[in-house]
């Protein structure tokens, strides 16, 4: 059975007619005949008494349109749905972030989505560059940002935003003075707050500190904290430096809370994740274009 031969019946079953029934759906009344006459003989039924030039429905007939017309009410339920996903008017897309692009850089480019496609529902998990590459091999997001590379050869990578690295310091720390820092003296002249082990801030510092010809091992670490906000509140409290991304540390070095050093750390770039393999929504692929304009 076709949707066509459905809609032949109920276009028939509801005019009592072929004629009309067949200039109602442009067909010919020969092909409304025809349709008609495999359907019955398919299933071994009689839809419709032949009552001289005119066509009445038979009991089975009757019983059977009810049925039809639902089953044609739910194909074009399924049509109008996948009409709206592709169209942007309702549909869902899983983001996973790290924190720092979580927190600072995604927000307004997610209102901005939201304010063009409401209908589309957002839900966006924070972790850090580990999880979120995770999630996007595992399936669990469509899309993810992190701070940084990884070494994931299924997932498509693509820069869409810079940032800075930048260390801070409590006020009262001897590097507050403004004085020009050695690559020494990051592993010689103060402790660290550092962020955990997977966390995109922390690798691409500990990237730097190696390409300056230093070992991160050599990092005086004295407290490992999970978020941004902990860090900073952890090096304002005590006598330690920290390298953190500059947005984040914005509103604290504007308050005066913490001194921005003197060293310059190398820019590090944001990127978006997709996996390689798997379909990218019609949601997916809007969010992508605006994540580049």
């Amino acid at each position: 059975m076709t949707f066509e031969q459905l809609a032949i019946f109920v276009a028939v079953a509801e005019r009592e007619h072929l004629t009309n029934a067949a200039e109602a759906i442009h067909l010919t009344p020969s092909a409304v005949s025809s349709a008609i006459k495999n359907l019955e003989a398919y299933y071994g039924v009689e839809l419709f008494h032949r009552v001289g030039r005119r066509i009445e429905l038979t009991e089975t007939g009757r019983s059977f349109l009810g049925e039809a017309k639902a089953t044609l009410a739910r194909v074009r339920s399924a049509e109008l749905m996948l009409s709206e996903l592709g169209g942007l008017q309702r549909g869902h897309l899983s983001l996973y972030a790290s924190q720092t692009i979580a927190s600072y850089w995604l927000p307004p480019l997610l209102m901005r989505f939201h304010s063009e496609y409401p209908g589309i529902e957002l839900d966006l998990t924070i972790g850090n560059t580990r999880t979120v590459t995770e999630a996007v091999i595992d399936g669990a997001a469509e899309l993810g940002f992190i701070e940084g590379e990884v070494d994931a050869p299924a997932l498509s990578m693509k820069v869409v935003a810079q940032d800075a690295l930048v260390i801070v310091v409590p006020p009262y720390h001897p590097w507050a003075d403004g004085r020009q820092l050695t690559a020494d003296d990051l592993t010689t002249g103060t402790s660290w707050v550092m962020r955990e082990e997977g966390s995109g801030t922390r690798s691409e510092f500990e990237n730097a500190v190696a390409r300056l010809g230093a070992s991160p091992r050599d990092l005086d670490v004295a407290l490992v904290l999970p978020s941004n906000e902990a860090v900073l509140s952890a090096v304002g409290a005590g006598k330690s430096a920290a390298a953190i991304s500059s947005a984040a540390a914005r509103a604290y070095l504007g308050q005066g809370l913490l001194v921005q050093a003197s060293f310059d750390l190398p820019a590090r770039s944001f990127r978006l994740l997709r996996h390689k393999e798997r379909h990218a929504s019609k949601a997916a692929q809007t969010l992508e274009v605006m994540c580049k304009g």
